[in-house]
């Protein structure tokens, strides 16, 4: 059987129908503003796989943490079904946003992927009065021990260049904003970045399967993508998918199914990662439960963002299918 080639893949991790049959999540603009129609079961994700073959897009769905992005993708690599030596992967998803850098419905690309799992914890009731919280590296001691061990998972580094280039096209794209997304960006009085309108930034992402939330944790969480990637990077999205999305590309490209290096990571903020002023952490929680607060515009967001990439790529194919955009000289370097 010949394959199907496909040109780019879309990775999102959730999608959902409501009451009145419409889909909410990170797939349904891609689908419908890119056409893709042509539907191929694929028992092994969240929902059946769907592409164009005009424009050779393939959409995957993953399902929500790493377990199951990690076997879904492992999957879409070994499917006989298509050709994905040539193809370029985009994971596009929603995020908790740190308001030390930056405000809801911004997007930010990412190539500094740290897992938040892999690790040691003491419970914080039993914690050392020391240390400023209890969850430490794999075959270390104490938190942030300077004697950090070589990762094993606990961090994957995408294409920097190739990020930087996706940055660089999409810095100045408009983002959508909304009278709801200054409402409760106003909130952030103690945060000016978090009170700006949304914008294209670059960021280091941590992937953790438990949906944390608060001061204390982000302290936390900016602290842990600090030790991992040795200060190349600042925490700025978190979301649970991309280690187990990387570690399952990592193992498809050494049997030279598919080039790693074609990956970008592109996560807009849905939420905050810790409250306003005036509201506990549980509060604060309890509210993004009902409905993140900008769920609407951070799928856009991605969508806008995402697609100036994408239609680079394909407008350029006769370059870029042989050569990546960061191993070209000219304009696309």
């Amino acid at each position: 059987m010949k394959k199907i080639p496909v040109r780019m893949v879309i990775v999102t991790m959730f999608e959902t129908k409501v009451r009145d049959g419409s889909q909410i999540g990170e797939f349904h603009l891609w689908k419908e503003r890119r056409d893709l129609n042509e539907r191929f079961d694929f028992p092994f994700a969240q929902q059946d796989l769907y592409f164009s073959s005009e424009s050779k897009i393939l959409g995957i769905v993953t399902g929500v943490g790493t377990a199951k992005s990690a076997a879904a993708i492992m999957a879409l690599g070994l499917d006989p079904r298509f050709d994905l030596t040539k193809s370029y992967w985009l994971v596009a998803g929603i995020a908790g946003i740190d308001p030390e850098d930056a405000s809801i419905g911004s997007a930010v690309w990412s190539s500094h992927l740290v897992d938040g799992d892999l690790a040691c914890e003491i419970d914080a009731r039993e914690i050392p009065k020391d240390w400023p919280h209890g969850y430490f590296a794999l075959r270390t001691k104490r938190p942030l021990d300077p004697n950090k061990p070589e990762p094993r998972g606990e961090i994957f580094v995408a294409n920097k260049a190739l990020t930087e280039w996706a940055y660089e096209l999409t810095k100045n794209v408009v983002l959508l904003d909304t009278d709801r997304l200054k409402r409760h960006r106003a909130k952030y009085t103690n945060h000016p970045l978090a009170q700006e309108p949304p914008m294209v930034h670059l960021g280091g992402h941590l992937a953790a399967m438990t949906f944390w939330h608060g001061e204390l944790l982000n302290a936390w969480a900016n602290d842990w993508v600090d030790y991992w990637t040795d200060g190349d990077a600042n925490f700025v999205t978190s979301a649970m998918e991309e280690t187990g999305t990387f570690q399952s590309l990592e193992y498809l490209d050494r049997a030279s199914l598919l080039d790693r290096q074609r990956a970008l990571v592109l996560r807009a903020g849905s939420n905050y990662t810790l409250p306003p002023p005036g509201t506990t952490a549980a509060q604060s929680m309890a509210q993004e439960g009902n409905g993140f607060s900008g769920l609407h515009e951070s799928l856009e967001s991605l969508y806008r963002v995402g697609s100036v990439v994408i239609d680079e790529l394909l407008k350029n194919w006769d370059k870029f299918e042989a050569r990546r955009p960061d191993e070209l000289a000219g304009p696309f370097k």
